[in-house]
């Protein structure tokens, strides 16, 4: 199995380098953090205080390198990939798409490169908040663009699956639209939750229970990786809060006018369902060959249907 070597160690890439040891393969890490890399190091793994002499471990290994920094670091973190490792194979799990893909055209363009993003993680951060089983059955997204090396992508699809998780292909574009809706709007709109609770005196957060806290969680997530994800989504997050807003119009016309919240609480609660139904209903298991000239077509289309990858067999994605 290729090594790995993780950029930056707070809850994603420090999962990730977790997992990946626990699969079986060498995998090492470098980080900024000071707290991180002596909780790493306690913790019994190789991390480096250096991302460059990481990334030149990497090019002596062969390794994939995984960039796990917030988004305004990715940049640089790149540009020190072109420099030390550029002919390695790399990805990320950086929670917003478009901007890093068009990064790593720019800034390593020599790189075999694949957009990453596991759909796990907690509103806690950093490396003492990671596990090795925080990928368990989770999606992952894996971009494929025009320029996609497609036997890059069935590997970092085995990584993936190594850690635990199920690829889920789609573009970068699509994805951006897709997390605005069920991962930035539901950000933001804790943010404005959990401040018109706390904004609304002492009596409100007294009697605060499950509904508020459970709508609030990821409020609790540190502001500035909020606003790195968020802001660096903005286009696809700004249709999803008009979305949002043209919703919260009508019920509060609805309110004022006939003092029915009945469409309102109807179709979200059959939006509830819809979840629900997705992930109670077994998907039809199918198999696409990776070495069809449809595949990267097939593989799309895969992922617009909700479909995962389960396995990888010789040239064939099992599908589920």
């Amino acid at each position: 199995m290729r090594p790995v070597c993780v950029i930056g160690l707070g809850l994603i890439g420090g999962s990730l380098l977790r997992a990946a040891s626990a699969a079986g393969r060498e995998a090492w890490g470098a980080t900024a953090s000071t707290v991180d890399t002596e909780a790493a190091k306690v913790d019994g793994f190789r991390v480096e205080s250096r991302v460059d002499v990481a990334l030149r471990l990497a090019r002596e290994r062969d390794a994939i390198v995984v960039v796990a920094v917030p988004l305004p670091e990715v940049d640089l973190t790149l540009s020190t990939v072109a420099r030390n490792a550029p002919d390695c194979l790399l990805t990320d799990v950086v929670s917003v798409k478009a901007p890093v893909v068009e990064a790593a055209r720019q800034f390593a363009g020599r790189a075999r490169f694949v957009g990453g993003h596991p759909m796990a993680g907690t509103s806690a951060s950093g490396w003492a908040a990671g596990s090795a089983d925080l990928f368990k059955d989770a999606a992952w997204v894996l971009t494929i663009e025009d320029e996609t090396d497609l036997g890059a992508w069935r590997e970092v699809a085995q990584l993936v699956l190594d850690c635990g998780a199920q690829p889920v292909p789609a573009s970068a574009a699509a994805h951006d639209d897709a997390v605005a809706r069920i991962s930035h709007l539901p950000h933001l709109l804790a943010a404005v939750l959990a401040a018109v609770g706390a904004d609304s005196g002492m009596l409100p957060l007294a009697l605060a229970a499950g509904s508020y806290t459970d709508g609030t969680r990821v409020a609790g997530t540190r502001p500035e990786l909020v606003r790195a994800m968020c802001e660096g989504n903005r286009a696809s997050l700004l249709d999803a809060v008009d979305d949002a807003l043209g919703r919260l119009g009508a019920a509060r016309g609805a309110l004022a006018s006939t003092g029915s919240l009945g469409a309102t609480v109807g179709a979200g609660h059959r939006g509830w369902q819809a979840l629900n139904e997705y992930r109670t209903t077994p998907r039809p298991a199918g198999r696409i060959d990776l070495s069809a000239p449809d595949s990267r077509e097939a593989l799309l289309a895969l992922g617009a249907r909700g479909g995962r990858i389960v396995g990888l067999e010789g040239d064939f994605a099992v599908t589920g």
